[in-house]
């Protein structure tokens, strides 16, 4: 669908373009609405986020950028204790949202962008005015929880339906890799004749080009010269524990005079409304307690902007250990800070990250993760090489200026 356009040309201004999304926090997805919000807007387009919730002080400091409105969030967002019923809750607050857009909101817009659930998008269709539609899938839903009950098959047999049927109506449909194109594919057998569109996410540039890198002395002890560090929500499908483990395996591969210089940042979007969030926290602590690494691990909750890139700028390397990861920005914003990446060899990562020439491809086990944390130790120069071979591939193919181009041409030539 995107197509070559005649950049000699006055575009005009942009169609008006409203984002809807579930929950504007810190993570991947609402980083990636971010770009698009901000990169239609450059182009012309007149653009709103609207949201079911938005907490300007736990989100992306672009969102002060751009006007962002919320509806819904006295909704629950779970049934009870646990997280039980969570798909349901969003799909609710969804529809809700885009209810209350429709009948009262006075919004007047021409395309509606909306990603990770599609509940929302048979709502839509009932305007008076057609509204064009882009659904921007993320990772089918139903791949994300685990169906160990009949009850829970019995809870999620509506949900599933659901999320196919409506994510086919949508006007276009891209996904963020390769790998979610074929997930897609495999998984929602009614859509087989719809051949999703990659749009790679692009790394916001100008804010990692301006900003000034703080030192880090309240973070990291004094004499830590091999700074690891792990970028992840506190969730266990993020599997940091991987990066625990790996740490426990190196200290018995090093001496005791390189032990002492090596320290491991696990940094993550912490909410404390999610119950994983605290739970997880907990065990990891616990289980740097019980591995006796305290002096060479560093927990931070809820980074700011200027921390991470902060971080980025002084490790030695980035630990991303999420297996199958839909597409992962991380590893992107990493390798343009000219920081090495540390993959496990699955999902996303095989197409962002260049094996031994920007980082390392390994198994998800701790013993193949610490041998490659180990390269770094012993050859130094090794993070100025893979840094300067990782920026050079992220302003190649993942680029904010492609990025910007491709979702233009996809919201100015959907079909009426």
């Amino acid at each position: 669908m995107a197509g070559e356009r005649d950049h000699d040309c006055d575009p005009g201004p942009g169609p008006s373009v409203l984002f809807l999304h579930p929950d504007l926090g810190v993570g991947g997805a609402e980083r990636l609405v971010l770009d698009a919000a901000l990169a239609l807007r450059a182009r012309g387009c007149d653009v709103q986020i609207w949201t079911a919730h938005y907490d300007p002080g736990h989100c992306f400091a672009e969102s002060r950028e751009l006007p962002v409105h919320c509806a819904g969030d006295w909704l629950p967002r779970s049934l009870g204790w646990g997280g039980r019923g969570a798909a349901l809750c969003a799909y609710v607050r969804m529809i809700y949202l885009a209810l209350y857009v429709m009948l009262c909101s006075g919004v007047e817009f021409d395309v509606v962008v909306c990603d990770q659930v599609s509940a929302c998008i048979p709502v839509l269709r009932l305007a008076r005015r057609r509204k064009k539609i882009l659904f921007y899938c993320h990772f089918p839903d139903l791949l994300l929880t685990n169906r160990d009950s009949f009850l829970k098959r019995l809870y999620r047999a509506p949900i599933d339906w659901v999320e196919e049927y409506t994510t086919g109506m949508a006007d276009c449909i891209v996904v963020n890799s390769q790998f979610t194109a074929n997930v897609f594919k495999d998984t929602f057998k009614t859509l087989s004749h719809i051949d999703p569109d990659v749009l790679y996410p692009s790394v916001n540039v100008t804010s990692f080009d301006s900003a000034i890198p703080e030192k880090l002395d309240d973070l990291v002890p004094k004499g830590k010269q091999f700074l690891f560090l792990s970028i992840n929500r506190y969730e266990r499908k993020k599997n940091v524990t991987l990066a625990l483990e790996a740490l426990v395996e190196l200290r018995g591969r090093l001496t005791s005079q390189d032990w002492d210089r090596v320290h491991l940042i696990v940094a993550g979007g912490y909410d404390e409304r999610v119950l994983e969030n605290v739970e997880h926290y907990q065990e990891l602590k616990n289980m740097v307690q019980q591995s006796d690494l305290g002096q060479h691990v560093t927990f931070l909750r809820s980074f700011s902007d200027k921390q991470k890139i902060s971080l980025l700028h002084s490790c030695t390397c980035v630990l991303y250990t999420p297996s199958n990861e839909h597409f992962g920005i991380v590893p992107l914003e990493a390798m343009y800070m000219q920081c090495p990446v540390i993959a496990v060899n699955s999902g996303g990562p095989l197409e962002s990250i260049l094996h031994n020439v920007t980082g390392f491809l390994c198994e998800p086990d701790p013993v193949h993760f610490s041998e490659a944390m180990e390269k770094f130790i012993h050859k130094p120069s090794l993070k100025a090489t893979m840094g300067l071979a990782g920026r050079a591939r992220v302003k190649e193919k993942f680029s904010s200026e492609a990025f910007a181009e491709q979702l233009y041409q996809y919201v100015t030539r959907l079909p009426e």
